[in-house]
Parts: C-alpha cells; structure tokens; sequence
C-alpha cells in the first residue's frame, strides 16, 4: 500500500468492547486473539494481573483490564477474549494479553480523524489515551498501550516478563 493509499485509509485498528466503551489498539502491536481459556495465578501479584496462559510454549502474563481501568469486574460470557499484544514498555517490546469483554472488529481510523483526549469527563485516567475517533457513529478510545502498561508496571509482573531488568 502507498503512502497516499495508507493516509487516505488510515491507520488499522482492532476495536474492542470493556463494559459499554469502545477501545482501540494498533493492528501491528496485536500478535493473536484468544477465546478466554484458564489463567493461573502468580502468587503476590498486583490486582490488575490476572495470570499467566501458556501461548504455543511460552508464558505470557494476562492483564484484566477492567481492573486496569478501575471498573467493576463482570463474569467472562462466551464473547470475553484475551487479546495477545507486544507492548513497547520502556526501549523494549513485551508480550503480554489483556482481557476484553468483547472483540468487535478491525477498522480503519484516519489520524486526522482523531481527536486529543479530553482533561476531563472521562472514567480512567486521560494519560491511558492517546486519541478519540469516530467509527460507525461510536467514539472509539485509542489506547497508550506504553502509558496503560508502564515500566514500573512491568516491574510488578514475574521477573521473567521485566523489561527493565539486565539481560
């Protein structure tokens, strides 16, 4: 695709549902998508992490994401899905999932499009946003992912999955 192409077409976006939000994440930093299978749970873990999967051998932490954003937890229906993302955090790229209550789709967003996200009048912290945009007539939320999952974070995850710890 060009570059006149890409401008015109916008950015891809896989769209997903949180309580009666719509959010958005770059299609690039989007590995797979999951039907929710059993988490484990790490021993003295923050509360935003949910556990740990096993993806084709490797362990991967899963944040919930309602926690994360500090709204009430919901029982996962047949619609819930873990979506397995590599996150910049700090100068390097973590794997890691988050739990929605719902994928909806993959859509294009034009970055002249967006919009900043507002100061106020919004339910979790505006640093987590990078942009607002309009699909289908709904706003849609484009995540920060290295602001919603930060370095320090990380630091709170099984040593394994640190980032900011020496190789």
């Amino acid at each position: 695709m060009t570059q006149t192409a890409l401008t015109r077409s916008g950015v891809q976006y896989v769209t997903i549902g949180i309580d009666r939000e719509i959010f958005a994440v770059e299609v690039e930093q989007v590995r797979e998508i999951l039907d929710l299978r059993p988490v484990s749970r790490v021993p003295n873990a923050p509360p935003f992490l949910a556990g740990m999967i096993d993806v084709r051998g490797q362990g991967v932490p899963v944040i919930d994401l309602r926690t994360k954003l500090g709204l009430l937890p919901v029982e996962p229906t047949e619609h819930t899905r873990i979506v397995v993302l590599e996150v910049p955090v700090g100068n390097r790229q973590i794997t890691m999932g988050m739990i929605a209550d719902r994928v909806i789709e993959v859509t294009s967003l034009a970055e002249h499009d967006l919009e900043p996200p507002p100061d106020v009048g919004v339910r979790w912290r505006s640093d987590y946003i990078r942009a607002i945009g309009r699909s289908g007539g709904a706003f849609v939320i484009v995540f920060d992912l290295s602001r919603l999952f930060s370095s320090e974070d990380a630091a709170l995850m099984p040593s394994d999955f640190d980032p900011t710890m020496s190789e």
